[in-house]
Order: C-alpha cells, then sequence, then structure tokens
C-alpha cells in the first residue's frame, strides 16, 4: 500500500511542479519526475533537518524536490 500512496504523491508532486514551472510534460513524464523528485525532496529535506508529516507535508516536499529535478534538467540541457 506505501508503494501506491508513493506513486499517487509522486503524479500529483510532478504534475504541480511542472504547473509551476512551466513545463509542458505527458503523464508519464510527470510521474517519474514527481517520484524522483520525491527522493530529492527527501534528501534536501534530510540534510536540512526538516520532517514532513501528513500527506501536505509530503506532497511540498516531493513538489519542491520535483522542482529541484526540473531546473537542473533544465541547466543541463542549457549547456
Amino acid at each position: 500500500m506505501h508503494f501506491v500512496y508513493f506513486i499517487v504523491i509522486g503524479l500529483v508532486a510532478g504534475f504541480l511542479a511542472a504547473q509551476i514551472m512551466g513545463s509542458k510534460n505527458d503523464l508519464v513524464t510527470n510521474l517519474i519526475v514527481g517520484v524522483v523528485g520525491a527522493v530529492i525532496g527527501g534528501f534536501l529535506a534530510g540534510l536540512l533537518g526538516i520532517a514532513a508529516y501528513g500527506l501536505i507535508g509530503k506532497l511540498i516536499v516531493a513538489t519542491i524536490g520535483a522542482m529541484v529535478l526540473i531546473w537542473g534538467l533544465r541547466m543541463v540541457k542549457r549547456r
């Protein structure tokens, strides 16, 4: 059940990050960006000593991680 929860959070986070960053991706790309972004966001939050509790907290951390991923991919693509 946790895996399904993680995928749903990743999908929503990927969609939100794409909307905020003005990225136009399909559903599968948003899912991948959201799931990888959730891992990145969790890592960064851990480094900063921030704990995310509940659905909203985890969604915020995952969305921020996905936004960092989109930003990083744009920086690499420019080179």
